[in-house]
């Protein structure tokens, strides 16, 4: 089969398509025949062994796939050879073929296409967590998501209208903010031409906003945590502009504020139910017509690296998406 190959750490240039045998489904395991394959700035880390998993070389990056279950292993009961699905691999998914555990394989909707549901688990899980389980965001709310044209923010922007929040949008450009707007941003802030702490400012009549979702850090997480109101909370995702944050305590204590680090990935180890329920729910909304993903390349799975250039370099909008021609 085709697959992806990281050989050494490194850039995506590093990448190579291989010829390789398709792995088989151990117990409790599934074997997927990927039609997509969704691209992730965690993709970017681990091929350059930089993220929070580090598998052992040659591995294929990919981490959400979705497609045609081929095969199961011992023990799986949920689903069967034929079954339509979308599976969270942590890496192995720029193959043709792919093995994910049974607990991380979610049957499809019959409105999702592959392509959508390829890019759907790690940036609608973020966004869903992020806001519900460890902000706490209520109808009402005001709530600030930094890089909102890209896959997890513009995730972001549409749960938090479906959780009922006023969304302030930032991201660097008007062709992204327009797309921010598209899928349900209430204000726009250009982070190229305007002052995030002063826009926010004015939109919120000085109060400042209740939440953060923050995939950026360094000068941008800086100014959140000056608008943020009295009791706000920041959710730290990733730190896409490279500088890691130090925050100042007296900052915290005197405006009585939390802020929280979230990684979605680690929910599958330590609480698998809760993830279960929430794409559930996710797949509901997305039933109910409020959540609609937007990607805005597909390419081969050959071109793997221009995909993984593509966001990198922040060409992109929502997802970036390779296909295997299945499916």
């Amino acid at each position: 089969m085709r697959a992806v190959l990281c050989s050494e750490w490194g850039g995506p240039e590093r990448l190579a398509l291989g010829d390789v045998p398709p792995p088989v489904p151990g117990p409790g395991e599934v074997l997927i025949a990927v039609a997509a394959a969704g691209v992730n700035f965690a993709d970017t880390l681990i091929i350059a062994g930089k993220y929070q998993e580090k598998p052992a070389l040659p591995f294929s990056p990919g981490m959400e796939v979705a497609g045609v279950v081929e095969a199961v292993g011992p023990a799986v009961t949920r689903v069967a050879p034929g079954t339509r699905v979308m599976g969270l691999t942590g890496w192995g998914g720029f193959a043709e073929k792919a093995v994910a555990r049974e607990a991380d394989v979610f049957v499809l909707p019959e409105t999702m296409d592959f392509v959508t549901a390829a890019g759907f688990p790690v940036t609608y899980g973020t966004a869903h967590g992020a806001l519900v389980w460890r902000a706490g965001l209520k109808t009402g709310e005001t709530l600030l998501v930094h890089g909102a044209a890209g896959g997890v923010g513009l995730a972001t922007v549409e749960v938090g209208k479906a959780l009922g929040a006023t969304v302030i949008a930032t991201a660097g450009g008007p062709d992204k903010l327009a797309v921010a707007e598209a899928h349900g941003a209430d204000q726009l802030i250009d982070y190229r031409r305007e002052d995030i702490r002063d826009r926010v400012r004015a939109l919120t009549d000085g109060r400042g906003v209740d939440v953060v979702f923050d995939p950026v850090g360094g000068d941008v997480f800086d100014a959140s945590l000056r608008v943020a109101a009295w009791g706000a909370r920041l959710v730290v995702i990733g730190f896409a502009a490279g500088r890691v944050p130090q925050i100042p305590a007296n900052i915290l204590l005197i405006k009585n504020l939390a802020a929280v680090g979230f990684y979605w990935g680690s929910y599958r180890k330590h609480a698998p139910d809760l993830v279960t329920a929430q794409v559930a729910q996710l797949f509901g909304w997305f039933e109910a017509g409020k959540l609609k993903p937007h990607v805005s390349h597909r390419l081969d799975l050959a071109e793997a690296a221009q995909a993984l250039t593509l966001l990198s370099g922040r060409k992109s909008t929502g997802k970036v998406v390779l296909t295997t021609g299945a499916g």
